[in-house]
């Protein structure tokens, strides 16, 4: 049976709340599928975030994957707004397809959009690799870059987080964050985009595309805008593939 039928517990965490424990199974998982990384860094990174999504198993509660949430104020079109940043996202390859962490995520989205319903609220993301990407594209309404070329006001919301994230490694002209030849990248066996994926997937050839030196650790940098179509979209998808497996 597959590993994705397995129920898992997804959970948030205030990042006062990660323990020693909790930190070095992140880094286990995290080390798997990561080329330049190492354990100091990793945890000076976790420390600069607001919390982490820790994955676990149901049984045994060991640690599978994560991925981790910072908020921070943008001001779009002289308007308070704000951006919630997932950094470092990973999950066991045996869980590939569960959606036990986009679950949380939504519900945990949904609840600062209500809490907060005249401030304009996006998801600010950074992808090395074209499985994040799809989170976005295939959920999100209005997003930023997109294959259609549409939403392209939402570049300048890109421009402003990159610049008060990242000044150092971005660049604006191809809208590209480059960390540099020994950047933490995914491994040469993990989510390779081979010509079989680029023709049957227009978004991740985009992907390929927009970013073609995603191999060495080059990220896109991504928004997607926070917005109730988003969110009957998603839990609709949810419904839908519940009913699924309820007949099969």
């Amino acid at each position: 049976m597959s590993h994705k039928s397995h129920q898992l517990i997804c959970r948030f965490l205030p990042i006062n709340r990660i323990s020693v424990t909790h930190l070095r199974d992140m880094y286990r998982v995290f080390s798997r599928y990561y080329n330049n990384t190492d354990l100091d860094t990793f945890v000076q990174d976790m420390n600069r975030k607001s919390g982490v999504f820790l994955l676990t198993e149901k049984k045994g509660q060991r640690v599978i994957g994560f991925s981790t949430w910072t908020e921070l104020s943008l001001n779009i079109d002289n308007k308070k707004a704000i951006g919630v940043f997932s950094g470092d996202t990973i999950l066991e390859q045996d869980y590939w397809g569960n959606k036990a962490l986009q679950k949380a995520f939504a519900v945990r989205m949904l609840k600062l959009k209500i809490t907060r319903p005249n401030t304009r609220v996006f998801w600010l993301l950074i992808s090395k690799g074209y499985k994040t990407y799809l989170l976005l594209a295939n959920n999100f309404f209005r997003h930023y870059p997109n294959p259609t070329g549409e939403n392209g006001s939402l570049e300048h919301v890109v421009d402003q987080y990159c610049e008060k994230l990242f000044t150092d490694y971005y660049d604006r002209n191809n809208r590209l964050l480059d960390f540099g030849d020994h950047s933490q990248h995914l491994k040469g066996d993990v989510a390779d985009i081979t010509p079989d994926l680029r023709a049957a997937n227009h978004k991740i050839r985009f992907f390929d595309d927009t970013n073609p030196t995603w191999r060495r650790g080059t990220e896109l940098p991504c928004v997607g805008e926070v917005c109730s179509r988003s969110f009957i979209g998603f839990f609709r998808k949810q419904v839908s593939q519940r009913r699924t497996q309820a007949l099969s």
